[in-house]
């Protein structure tokens, strides 16, 4: 079973990939994780995207491809796998479809988390971690029991994230519906695609994810 799921910045793909991956055996692929570990390998494909990143080039869409295509030949992919950031574009996508078909394979579902973007705005720029231990803490849905001390090891330093703040966060969610979110009509099209709402408890917005894949699926 190959998933691919689609999403703002924020809305729980990784969490949820994560569980999907567990429960049904799939292997979460990350563009920028199999890329790290095709250069390391030393493969054909690796040693250009080497050199490109090394000028300080972006990794074509062609070169991306071919590493997800080398990955999924790899037997831990053989359950399937969940595509985590990729693909982001339509030529993206299409490409994907092509070398998919070529290795007599296919994307069997691809789910959409719906989410409110205020909503989304406030969950990501509320985060902060304990300094120290690295609790993970948000202002109003998940504050410290005693203001300022971490409910963990008691220390009084906490950091948040440069990215997270509202205005960036806006402009990533800018960024992808101008690139990202044209991909839910080609899915669309295909009958592939299945929207869920993105903002209930991680174990309803699971649920909904595996009613969405049962429904593309049967």
């Amino acid at each position: 079973m190959n998933l691919i799921l689609l999403g703002p910045p924020g809305a729980g793909k990784g969490t949820q990939a994560e569980l999907l991956a567990a429960k049904h055996g799939l292997v979460q692929l990350s563009t920028g994780a199999m890329l790290r570990a095709a250069v390391k390998a030393g493969t054909e494909v690796g040693r250009q995207a080497d050199a490109i990143m090394k000028k300080g080039g972006l990794v074509s869409d062609d070169i991306v491809v071919r590493i997800i295509k080398e990955r999924i030949a790899e037997p831990d992919c053989a359950k399937g796998f969940i595509l985590d950031g990729f693909p982001r574009t339509l030529p993206q996508a299409a490409a994907l479809e092509n070398m998919l078909k070529s290795s007599k394979l296919r994307v069997d579902a691809v789910v959409e988390l719906k989410v409110d973007d205020e909503a989304m705005v406030a969950r990501i720029a509320g985060r902060f971690s304990c300094a120290k231990c690295g609790a993970g803490y948000h202002d109003a849905f998940k504050p410290t029991k005693v203001a300022g001390v971490c409910d963990s090891c008691g220390s009084t330093e906490f950091s948040r994230r440069a990215d997270d703040n509202a205005e960036t966060v806006k402009a990533r969610l800018l960024e992808y519906y101008k690139q990202t979110s044209p991909l839910v009509g080609y899915y669309y099209a295909k009958s592939a695609l299945e929207t869920v709402d993105g903002m209930g408890s991680i174990e309803g917005v699971s649920a909904a994810i595996e009613g969405a894949i049962e429904k593309l699926r049967g």
